[in-house]
């Protein structure tokens, strides 16, 4: 009868398990000095060696002749106890066995003496199943105190945490910790050799990735394989109903692109290929996480990659991709409900909120819209080509100064352009000379170069007018801040005009020291004379009452606003 790997090949010896030592040379040091506890606590995750170091040490205190604290594995008592023949060594899984009759029937046992060995020994697997019955722990909790000289327990558990403090205090604990992957991928070529396989060493690091730690998953895992026997990466991710690397930087590029007709694509194909939707997200969600750790931490975040992915590879994702997006996109993922009855349209409906985060409403859509928003702000302002040079002939006109009595012309526009850089006021040049007329006409008459109105003698006036003529000179958000009267204000006094902040995001964004030479050269040019722009928190008059017709005109390029 076929026995699987992970049974065939479970250690016999201390020095047999892999990735404990700190906890087997302490186990054995004890047994060949006879220094031995009456309980002992075997925690970690699964696969990691807690029940086969609980068989080995259950035989190694009872063993003839022990060597070097190992089980001889050859005397009466060790093959007694490897083939379950002798009763002295009890196995129990609390999972099943958590009720107090069945502590209580162990309590009166453990009080008999062995009958054929020196130690009674019981081994509790998932000894955290027993807080089901708090009454089954106090139970144990009395002989645990005061065991007899030939009993001794030990208690396995993933969950040391549900287990009570009073019984954790009564046993010397030992955390197994997460077996490193090349001891698995060494351990998985070994056992390969032993049973006839070809594993190829990027077939045995890719397996001892998906065991996480666990020496019986990746055994499990090589048992699965063993179909062929030349076994390599690709007959690894056949098996497993993976879709690889390659594959899942493609469907990657593709929602970085934004192109949700490839991203749909390539998951029909890898859906028709036999992979999982949740295996194709977690692998999505995997290369993700290896993008992530390389951006935020490009020196030490090498040694805590997966290693499936190539150092170049995660390297182009992070230069397109910010961390903001990668954390959306891992919550995305983690928020898709694969598990569920639609498991193909829940994956489908997580990569098209990754392509276009702006179908959805939530805040991770929001921060991905504002993103690609700066990004194509950016991407305009470095695409405008310089202007080129004008050939030689009549200076034009300069384009006079905005008047005060000009309409209200909105900062906005329908095309997503951005704002033009602050430029200083041209001062008007005198007209070019023109050529005399002919003889016998009169000379036309030369009009007067049209001059801002002069606004000094109202403040308002003047402030109305130097508000209308930045439009288009500041950046979008301080130019909505300059445009809403309740956070911005000006009052001229003399030829003093100051500017008044109601609120510290409006100072903020406006006060700065191009923003105050861009104000008094606007200023001097509308008012014809030298005026002098301060800056202050202080309001230097009451708030105004907000242009409800004008707001109500911005509000409507935003949705359904009313102003009151």
């Amino acid at each position: 009868m076929y026995q699987a790997l992970y049974r065939k090949w479970r250690p016999q010896t201390f020095d047999d398990v892999v990735g404990q030592e700190h906890i087997t040379s302490t186990l054995k040091r004890q047994v060949q000095t006879g220094r031995l506890s009456h309980a002992y606590l075997f925690s970690g995750t699964r696969g990691t060696g807690k029940t086969t170091c609980a068989r080995i040490l259950a035989r190694a205190v009872n063993c003839e002749h022990p060597v070097d604290g190992n089980p001889c594995n050859r005397c009466a008592s060790c093959r007694g106890i490897l083939d379950e023949s002798i009763l002295d060594v009890v196995e129990l899984d609390a999972a099943s066995h958590n009720g107090v009759d069945d502590v209580r029937a162990l309590r009166d046992e453990a009080v008999f003496s062995p009958a054929s060995v020196k130690k009674r020994v019981y081994i509790i697997d998932e000894a955290h199943s027993l807080a089901t019955s708090s009454m089954a722990f106090n139970a144990l909790l009395k002989i645990l105190e005061e065991p007899p000289e030939h009993v001794m327990f030990i208690l396995c558990t993933t969950a040391p945490q549900k287990i009570l403090p009073t019984i954790v205090s009564r046993c010397q604990r030992h955390s197994f910790t997460r077996i490193d992957r090349a001891a698995i991928a060494a351990r998985l070529s070994f056992v390969a050799g032993q049973e006839g396989m070809t594993l190829e060493p990027d077939a045995a690091a890719l397996l001892a990735r998906l065991a996480d730690g666990g020496m019986r998953d990746a055994l499990s895992l090589l048992d699965q394989c063993a179909a062929s026997e030349h076994i390599g990466t690709a007959e690894v991710l056949s098996a497993m109903g993976l879709a690889g690397s390659s594959r899942t930087a493609e469907l990657l590029d593709a929602i970085c692109a934004g192109n949700t007709s490839e991203a749909l694509t390539l998951f029909a194909g890898l859906w028709r290929d036999g992979k999982e939707p949740a295996g194709i997200l977690d692998e999505l969600g995997g290369l993700m996480r290896d993008v992530l750790l390389l951006k935020v931490a490009p020196r030490g975040g090498e040694a805590l990659l997966s290693g499936v992915y190539e150092t170049q590879t995660l390297r182009r994702f992070a230069d397109r991709l910010s961390g903001a997006q990668l954390m959306d996109g891992m919550n995305a993922i983690r928020a898709a409900d694969v598990g569920g009855p639609a498991p193909r349209r829940a994956a489908e409906m997580c990569i098209v909120s990754l392509c276009v985060p702006e179908t959805g409403d939530t805040l991770a859509g929001l921060k991905n819209r504002v993103a690609r928003l700066e990004a194509a702000l950016r991407d305009g302002v470095a695409a405008v080509p310089a202007a080129p040079a004008a050939e030689p002939g009549p200076a034009p006109a300069e384009e006079a100064p905005p008047r005060a009595d000009q309409e209200d012309v909105p900062w906005y526009t329908d095309e997503d352009a951005p704002p033009a850089e602050p430029e200083p006021v041209p001062e008007l040049e005198p007209e070019p000379e023109r050529p005399a007329p002919p003889a016998g006409e009169a000379e036309p008459p030369v009009p007067e170069p049209e001059r801002p109105t002069a606004v000094s003698g109202d403040g308002d006036a003047l402030w109305d007018a130097l508000v209308r003529s930045l439009n288009g000179k500041l950046d979008m958000g301080a130019q909505a801040m300059l445009m809403t009267p309740t956070q911005v204000s000006g009052a001229l006094t003399g030829d003093t005009l100051t500017v008044a902040f109601a609120t510290p995001i409006a100072k903020m964004m406006l006060d700065t020291p191009a923003n105050l030479s861009l104000f008094q050269q606007q200023a001097r040019a509308l008012a014809g004379r030298d005026i002098r722009v301060t800056f202050t928190d202080k309001p230097g008059r009451g708030p105004a009452r907000p242009d409800t017709g004008k707001l109500d005109a911005l509000g409507s390029r935003f949705g359904n606003i009313k102003f009151e």
